[in-house]
């Protein structure tokens, strides 16, 4: 296992939710990108439920992938 130091604030990211996301709530995530990672969670619990932490690199192989 490793550790690595988290040199971003979560704080000051901005968050952004898809424009396929409609006003009523429901199944939602919003996605913000950081220096060195972007960040993942979940719009019904922002500021206060868990955050996916995932590399640049990563995070585009998987946008690719969704793409189809």
């Amino acid at each position: 296992m490793s550790v690595e130091q988290v040199t971003e604030s979560v704080d000051e990211l901005h968050w952004f939710k898809s424009s396929y996301s409609g006003s009523g709530g429901g199944d939602c995530v919003e996605v913000a990108a950081g220096p060195g990672a972007v960040h993942v969670r979940d719009s019904k619990a922002a500021g206060g439920g868990p955050e996916l932490r995932v590399g640049r690199g990563e995070w585009a192989a998987f946008v690719t992938l969704a793409r189809g």
